[in-house]
């Protein structure tokens, strides 16, 4: 089973795209690709060579792919606010009005049209070709035990790159140690090689890859544990968010 993890430009700009690859019997995640990619469509045409049809797997987007409100905010993302706020890991809010919703919904729509299925529900270990919302900070939040979101994304640069340092660590310390564990690779290894001296414009091309890492692995606990260590904002109609529930090392022994 593959996961592929989706870090969209929502409005424009590059897309960070990550590939994990299940492996029997260690049950480890392997890193099997990195991109970053600026046409959506050319997103799809990824999507069909990394798994192409029927081969299973699934794909976790960071972004509302299913908006049904004409105004005013989804559920999920009402949802993300209310559990997730004290974090600061509220999402921005979604409806068809906004620039955005044509982007987002079409990929959603396009993964469709590849039989990636909407998965809000889901049968733990069950093979198939799925799709997700995923929204990365409230899913750090639980997977590291955080009591606010870790600030890479705005800010001064070198308070970013200390952030996305830390970040780093904990992808590195934490997601090995947990079910299914994520090995680090040479990839892995290639992509943070230089975040310690790149200037910001590099710095955003290797946080979106790394967001994308974080959205496939989510995707992989989602397949994995279903609603057993996982959680879903909303619902089909609605638009859904997939959180991991707390974890612990212990957790997963």
């Amino acid at each position: 089973m593959k996961f592929a993890g989706i870090d969209f430009g929502w409005t424009s700009g590059a897309s960070g795209l990550c590939l994990l690859d299940l492996s029997q019997p260690n049950k480890s995640l392997a890193i099997a690709a990195f991109d970053l990619i600026l046409d959506p469509d050319e997103i799809v045409s990824w999507v069909d060579q990394v798994l192409p049809n029927p081969e299973v797997g699934l794909i976790a987007v960071d972004a509302p792919t299913i908006i049904p409100n004409e105004t005013g905010t989804r559920l999920p993302d009402r949802l993300t606010h209310k559990y997730f706020g004290k974090y600061h890991a509220g999402c921005y809010p979604a409806n068809l009005n906004r620039p955005f919703a044509p982007r987002t919904t079409k990929l959603g729509f396009d993964l469709e049209a590849q039989d990636f299925i909407h998965a809000p529900e889901i049968m733990a270990k069950k093979l198939g070709r799925y799709q997700i919302e995923v929204f990365p900070h409230p899913a750090m939040v639980q997977l590291f035990g955080l009591d606010r979101i870790i600030k890479y994304k705005k800010g001064r640069l070198g308070d970013r790159r200390k952030e996305l340092q830390r970040l780093i660590g904990y992808i590195e310390t934490i997601l090995p140690n947990l079910e299914p564990s994520l090995e680090i690779n040479e990839l892995w290894r290639e992509l943070i090689a230089d975040v310690k001296t790149v200037k910001g414009t590099v710095l955003k091309e290797i946080e979106d890859r790394i967001d994308a890492l974080v959205c496939a692995y989510v995707g992989a606990y989602w397949w994995y544990w279903g609603s057993e260590k996982n959680q879903t904002l909303g619902d089909r109609h609605s638009g859904y968010i997939i959180v991991p529930a707390p974890v612990t090392i212990n957790d997963q022994q």
